[in-house]
């Protein structure tokens, strides 16, 4: 199998403690490159990052995330996103981002880090994202929207369930059996 494909199928979002051993900024560097070199909706370039490796920083942010998840990573990528008309009347920044976060996730596994796509509570109603922007002094027209925990895994993640391809990928037309 090629090694991208391999690494797509054997990457796991991990959620677990991590490593203290720092991570090179160099590599940050070719994570965050990678999440920038992903594709963008008429080419608008929605998408900025902000990689914190700070303790200092990393603590304050860790204090407005609630609950609490991934503070043992020794950094984090933040991931910004404004919403800039691309076409007519459409906004693509949350395919922008996506595609973007995916890229990072493979890059960091690549390197032999692990990361997880934390959101969910970051957009919430509780204005999280808002919070952590704040701290790292974003201005009001771009959205913290996400963070990537980047370190090494100090247990190991267990890959979770697929339903089989069958279930979920056809040809020709849906629920199709050839």
């Amino acid at each position: 199998m090629n090694e991208v494909i391999k690494n797509i199928s054997e990457r796991v979002s991990y959620r677990k403690k991590y490593s203290s051993e720092p991570v090179p900024k160099e590599h940050l560097k070719i994570i965050m490159q990678a999440g920038l070199d992903a594709p963008s909706g008429c080419n608008r370039q929605t998408t900025s990052l902000i990689a914190v490796d700070n303790p200092e920083i990393m603590k304050k942010l860790h204090e407005v995330i609630t609950p609490p998840v991934c503070e043992t990573a020794p950094c984090m990528i933040c991931v910004l996103t404004r919403k800039i008309f691309a076409y007519r009347d459409k906004c693509f920044n949350v395919q922008d981002y996506s595609a973007a976060i995916e890229n990072m996730l493979l890059a960091a596994a690549s390197l032999g880090y692990s990361s997880c796509w934390i959101e969910g509570h970051i957009t919430d109603d509780d204005n999280i994202g808002r919070k952590m922007a704040d701290i790292l002094n974003v201005p009001d027209n771009y959205d913290l929207v996400c963070f990537l925990p980047i370190g090494k895994a100090l247990e190991k993640a267990e890959k979770v369930h697929k339903k089989a391809f069958e279930e979920r990928a056809w040809f020709n037309k849906f629920g199709a059996e050839e």
